[in-house]
């Protein structure tokens, strides 16, 4: 047989203000656990990021080229 416990909750209301302040306090030590990274690797992973964006461009600006070409072969044929 299976019993069900019920928990109790304490009901205690917190104002406003003590939760806005409980947020940003949370977040700001959330904030100090990140590694941010150094300018030297924000320039490296930009660049990373930034010449992955031109080469898929290019990619895909040269097939979209190349297939408005074939079909407008196709259909003008």
């Amino acid at each position: 047989m299976v019993t069900k416990t019920v928990a109790k909750t304490v009901n205690t209301k917190t104002s406003f203000k003590e939760q806005v302040t409980k947020f940003f306090r949370g977040s700001w030590a959330e904030l100090k656990k990140v590694h941010w990274p150094s300018r030297k690797e924000l320039v490296t992973y930009t660049s990373v990021v930034l010449v992955s964006v031109l080469i898929v461009a290019a990619l895909l600006w040269l097939f979209d080229s190349v297939f408005s070409f074939l079909l407008g072969k196709l259909i003008l044929r």
